[in-house]
């Protein structure tokens, strides 16, 4: 029997251009249970997309809430979900991967930069690699790339820890913020699987597949669009109670 965590791997090989893996970003069950009711193969969880669910900022979710709320989006799908757990919260590898594993999650996403600040990538590629020493195969590791978020807009530089990151066992790549135009440079200079966000008012999730991602995720977007969604419906019940009681 084939588990999840091969079937969410899977997924991202032998894929055609411009027909990448979609992972919808789910910030609670009732979220998660829509994009299964649609038809996604798999879901990625957004960090910030949760933190706003919990009531928290952006990076300031404690792990313990984190992981309880992809526990419960786990809980609430048939489909693999892979967890964005930002840094990883300070936890020692083999704690770090039990408590995900704990969750019921396949994969994660892990950010190579703390604070704003870039780490060290021979130091974050060496860490990487005890993640994947305590996991062996039972996660799928999507290493984040900041440098276009932090300031580094060079191609090359993305590229090189990109290297560092897969040779330490990475499954995917993930340059955070990279611009559409260097993505062909990227996909030419990095092995493996490499994630792009999509954006309300960027290229097509085809278009990206096209230009080289393997898969698509969205971020936080979703989750905003649905909060603004709600304060649109909530404006809108609020003129009409004003109006039934004048």
């Amino acid at each position: 029997m084939v588990s999840p965590v091969e079937t969410f791997r899977s997924l991202h090989h032998g894929r055609p251009p411009g027909a990448p893996l979609v992972l919808p970003g789910p910030w609670d069950a009732a979220s998660a249970h829509a994009f299964e009711e649609a038809g996604f193969p798999a879901l990625a969880t957004p960090s910030a997309g949760v933190a706003a669910s919990l009531g928290y900022e952006d990076g300031a979710t404690p792990a313990d809430e984190m992981f309880a709320a992809v526990a419960r989006i786990v809980r609430a799908v048939d489909v693999p979900v892979s967890a964005d757990i930002e840094g990883g919260y300070g936890l020692p590898p083999k704690e770090l991967v039990e408590r995900l594993l704990e969750t019921g999650a396949v994969g994660c996403n892990l950010e190579d930069s703390h604070r704003g600040v870039l780490k060290d990538p021979r130091e974050h590629a060496d860490w990487l690699a005890e993640v994947r020493q305590a996991a062996g195969d039972r996660i799928f590791l999507n290493a984040r790339v900041d440098t276009f978020i932090r300031g580094l807009p060079d191609p090359d530089r993305a590229i090189e820890r990109a290297a560092l990151y897969v040779a330490a066992g990475a499954d995917c790549v993930y340059p955070i913020g990279a611009p559409v135009d260097v993505l062909p440079l990227l996909r030419a200079g990095i092995e493996g699987p490499i994630n792009m966000v999509a954006k309300p008012d960027g290229e097509s999730v085809r278009e990206l597949g096209g230009l080289g991602a393997t898969r698509v995720t969205f971020g936080p977007g979703l989750q905003r669009q649905a909060a603004a969604a709600l304060s649109r419906v909530a404006g809108e019940l609020r003129g009409a109670w004003l109006d039934q009681t004048r």
